[in-house]
């Protein structure tokens, strides 16, 4: 690296404060370098002085081209912790890849681990009865992973990792380059640890949308197939696939393809529509259907409304208009004589749940909307009122869902003074505006929400119906609508600092993830972080 780099590194580091243990009058540094082709190498360095730690660092960092990426971290605090002690704690983590500190078998850190080696390769485990968001995650040390990365990178260990009386916690606090630009890392006890501090938030939510395009093109094979998803601290590919997902996943794809206007794309995803027509549709009686492994389900005819008329109208290309419309033709075998929508039937268009998940409703509304916006079918506008008058109702603002949100805004293109379709896209929102203020997961769909949410407001204001929004704060909703936005960058993105304790780094880069859920990066992950973070974007900054 250029010493210009390397001394602007010791002069970041130096400004965090806090490095010198005063219990053992020692600095602990750790460096970790990764070349974007293969996992971080780390590195601890314990001296008397900084000066003396950074040398270390120094010569190692002379030696690493330039635009390597770079992490160098302080360790601020330690606590000795019996090991009954410390394994209580660990079972005692709510989620999986919630253990948020470093660990170290010994005192002087020659089996030191940081957070994110542990968390990159799996190394602490959770129960086979752990159920994300139901228990605790009953987390262990997996020692036959720890053990052979621990002797490899150091080369002999002092002791015996597994039968110590004790092991230390630690923190640290860092700074990150990628050879171009430096970063203090966040010391927050949240998810947002050990990631970047933002300094350009316009600039970097673009780089991770331009990023997420490229990843989310990335996956689709020759074929027209998506890669589905990879858990990548197990280096693992998911096996499964879910074909409601596969076109909920192009129809973000469309959006992100706006976004970047690296419109040579659009071939791949056409071929991935064909593709999906070919593999998870079938023809009754005029109409065309996703089959999802015998299952005939409203949100599949939703998303396949949706994603093909965003295709059309993004590219101009009719050559899906005719299934388009008999999807449409779909909608109705849904529909009971109240208005109800039932949510999945069998291949034979009988009944199979009346009930599945509360986002079909939302979700077939906004299809049906943006099928109205490309064809102003009469039909096509008489379906969307007869749903919403039923949603309107039953009272479906108290589901405080995303998709309602979206299709209350889509059809308040099509019903503009429909005072009733405000009044339940207000109240879907705002009862729910709590949650995602102080939610601790990254959870995409409720920027989606909150997205949707600031655009109603401002349509409602539009209409002259203000009076509405007086029991609400819309104040505090724009200010939940920035936070929700820069905190999904820094805790759902695999950004080049946390992406390099992961296999073959520089595949995730522009993947987005479910830190509960093994770091797991899915089509439909990227489906929802890419469209709340392009709406965002295009109605701040544009």
């Amino acid at each position: 690296m250029q010493k210009t780099t390397i001394k602007q590194l010791k002069q970041a580091v130096l400004m965090l404060g806090d490095s010198v243990d005063r219990s053992t009058q020692t600095v602990t540094l750790a460096l970790s370098i990764s070349d974007h082709r293969h996992r971080a190498q780390v590195q601890f360095i314990r001296r008397a002085t900084f000066n003396q730690a950074w040398q270390v660092v120094a010569e190692c960092l002379t030696q690493t081209a330039q635009h390597s990426w770079v992490r160098v971290e302080v360790v601020q605090s330690t606590q000795r912790l019996a090991r009954p002690v410390f394994e209580k704690r660990l079972a005692a983590t709510f989620r999986m890849n919630y253990w948020r500190y470093g660990v170290s078998f010994d005192a002087d850190f020659k089996t030191a681990l940081l957070e994110m080696e542990i968390n990159g390769q799996a190394f602490f485990r959770p129960s086979k009865d752990h159920r994300i968001g139901k228990n605790r995650s009953g987390s262990w040390v997996d020692y036959q992973r720890v053990l052979p990365y621990l002797t490899k990178r150091e080369g002999s260990l002092p002791l015996d990792i597994q039968k110590t009386d004790y092991v230390w916690v630690f923190t640290t606090a860092g700074v990150f380059t990628d050879g171009d630009q430096l970063w203090q890392l966040s010391d927050k006890e949240d998810c947002s640890k050990g990631i970047r501090i933002l300094t350009d938030p316009k600039a970097e939510i673009a780089s991770v949308i331009d990023h997420g395009e490229t990843f989310l093109v990335n996956q689709i094979k020759a074929d027209g197939k998506f890669v589905y998803g990879y858990f990548p601290s197990r280096q693992k590919i998911l096996s499964n696939y879910n074909y409601v997902r596969h076109f909920s996943s192009l129809y973000a794809l469309v959006e992100a393809v706006q976004f970047t206007d690296r419109t040579e794309d659009y071939a791949k995803i056409k071929q991935a529509i064909q593709w999906g027509l070919n593999e998870a549709t079938i023809e009754k009686n005029g109409a065309i259907f996703i089959d999802d492994n015998g299952e005939l389900k409203l949100g599949g005819q939703a998303l396949l409304m949706l994603t093909l008329s965003k295709y059309q109208e993004a590219t101009g290309d009719r050559t899906f208009e005719p299934v388009l419309m008999k999807a449409f033709k779909g909608v109705p075998y849904f529909r009971e004589p109240s208005g109800k929508l039932n949510h999945v039937l069998n291949r034979d268009l009988t009944l199979k749940s009346a009930y599945r998940i509360i986002y079909y409703e939302g979700e077939v509304v906004f299809g049906l909307s943006r099928l109205y916006e490309l064809n102003h079918d009469p039909a096509v506008m008489a379906l969307v009122k007869q749903i919403l008058d039923y949603m309107v109702a039953n009272d479906y603002g108290k589901y405080h869902d995303h998709w309602i949100s979206y299709a209350i805004n889509e059809a308040l293109q099509v019903f503009p003074d429909n005072r009733d379709y405000m009044a339940l896209g207000l109240k879907n929102v705002f009862i729910h505006l709590k949650f995602i203020e102080g939610r601790d997961t990254t959870y995409p769909t409720l920027l989606e929400l909150v997205d949707a949410a600031v655009k109603m407001t401002d349509m409602v204001k539009a209409s002259g119906n203000e009076d509405l929004l007086e029991p609400y704060d819309l104040i505090r909703l724009r200010q939940v609508l920035k936070y929700r936005a820069e905190y999904e960058v820094t805790t759902g993105s695999y950004l080049p600092e946390i992406a390099m304790y992961f296999y073959n780094p520089a595949k995730f880069i522009g993947g987005f993830y479910a830190r509960h859920d093994s770091f797991r990066t899915r089509i439909d992950d990227c489906e929802h972080f890419l469209s709340g973070l392009i709406n965002y974007y295009n109605y701040t900054y544009k």
